[in-house]
């Protein structure tokens, strides 16, 4: 009875490992591992194995920048079992990364959290980071950008509940020009929504004020343009080159 009591409270606990195939994944490919969990001094009824892939995002709440946790996606891996004392135990796993899983680049860190749902104890847990790197849509979009004279400036998820969809933010990327539109353009920002077999973008084209009528938009947010761009598979299979002048000719109309 005193060993079941202290392994409700975390002692003499089961414990767990997630180990991943590979530590660098790309939205919508195909995550796999295992979960190695050992028994801790008395048997325990675990309800489910669930792995959740989690990120951070900033809400700006009077004027203060305050970083919160979000879920992306929750996946069970396993039916309740008993997990014996000191027996081990491993489960394999696989599911899809989210395509709304945003890029590790910038301050956006990116974990698979494992946990150990255990009827009438403390769950043990394990957080494994993982690095998320361009889709090859993103990929070429973000090498066109590179072309036409955008340098990646910034890239934080921020809190957005309306364009967000099921999640409460989006990943904004925000570019500075350095040649092309280099003093008609304060800056680009640019957000990813993977629909399938297409890639649509949020373009927030940011002009550069420009005498007193130009400040007083700028004072007022009225220099800012949002346009919505949508590429398909084969569109972005034409390559930067291609989708770098579309998005010039684009961004043009509104400088």
């Amino acid at each position: 009875m005193f060993n079941r009591f202290l392994a409700s409270i975390g002692i003499g606990n089961a414990k767990i490992d997630t180990v991943l195939e590979k530590s660098r994944y790309a939205p919508g490919e195909e995550v796999r591992g295992v979960v190695r969990m050992q028994g801790g001094s008395v048997d325990q009824r675990v309800e489910t194995v669930q792995l959740s892939v989690m990120t951070e995002y900033i809400r700006e709440t009077d004027d203060h920048k305050h970083r919160h946790h979000a879920e992306i996606a929750r996946f069970h891996v396993t039916k309740p079992f008993t997990l014996q004392p000191n027996e081990r135990q491993e489960v394999p796993f696989s599911f899809l990364l989210p395509n709304e899983t945003p890029l590790t680049i910038g301050r956006a860190p990116v974990w698979i959290k494992t946990e150990l749902d255990v009827r009438g104890a403390v769950d043990p847990g394990d957080s494994d980071r993982i690095e998320v790197q361009p889709s090859q849509g993103q990929h070429v979009v973000l090498e066109a950008l590179s072309r036409i004279g955008f340098r990646l400036r910034e890239a934080e998820c921020q809190y957005a509940a309306r364009l967000g969809g099921r999640l409460p933010f989006v990943q904004e990327f925000e570019f500075v020009p350095t040649t092309q539109f280099r003093g008609q353009l304060d800056e680009l920002e640019v957000t990813f929504f993977n629909r399938g077999h297409e890639l649509e973008l949020l373009l927030q084209i940011d002009r550069k004020a420009r005498g007193l009528g130009g400040w007083l938009s700028e004072a007022m947010d009225m220099d800012e343009t949002f346009v919505r761009v949508t590429f398909s598979d084969g569109q972005l299979q034409q390559g930067p080159d291609a989708i770098a002048h579309q998005l010039a000719d684009i961004i043009q109309r509104y400088v």
